[in-house]
């Protein structure tokens, strides 16, 4: 009696943890965007397999105090994304798809969601 009783406990431990456990996971390819340096230059910056799903703060451009926001994002990753206005996946969004075109210099962000998903 007592074997089924740990059997049955262990069972429920293991079934548990698989269901709490979330592995890392990222999207795969490469986001990219423009942002204006210091010397007024255009500067790229990509994201190569960015962490997903999440929030991903620009760090050139997280400040809205501070700095312009960046410019014409391209999502080569196989996920949906959103881009944001402002810092903290915050403001006015838009949505891209997945291995889209770049963007246009008129869209402007601060901030990237990773959906997780690979299709809506």
């Amino acid at each position: 009696m007592r074997i089924r009783h740990s059997l049955a406990a262990a069972c429920g431990a293991l079934a548990l943890t698989a269901v709490l456990a979330t592995p890392a996971h990222a999207a795969t390819g490469d986001f990219s965007y423009t942002f204006v340096g210091q010397d007024g230059r255009p500067i790229a910056v990509t994201l190569h397999d960015p962490q997903s799903p999440g929030c991903v703060p620009l760090p050139e451009v997280a400040d809205p105090g501070a700095s312009e926001p960046a410019f014409a994002p391209h999502n080569d990753t196989d996920e949906w994304v959103m881009v944001f206005t402002e810092p903290d996946c915050t403001g006015d969004s838009w949505t891209l798809r997945p291995h889209g075109r770049p963007a246009s210099d008129r869209m402007k962000l601060r901030s990237v969601f990773f959906t997780g998903r690979q299709s809506f």
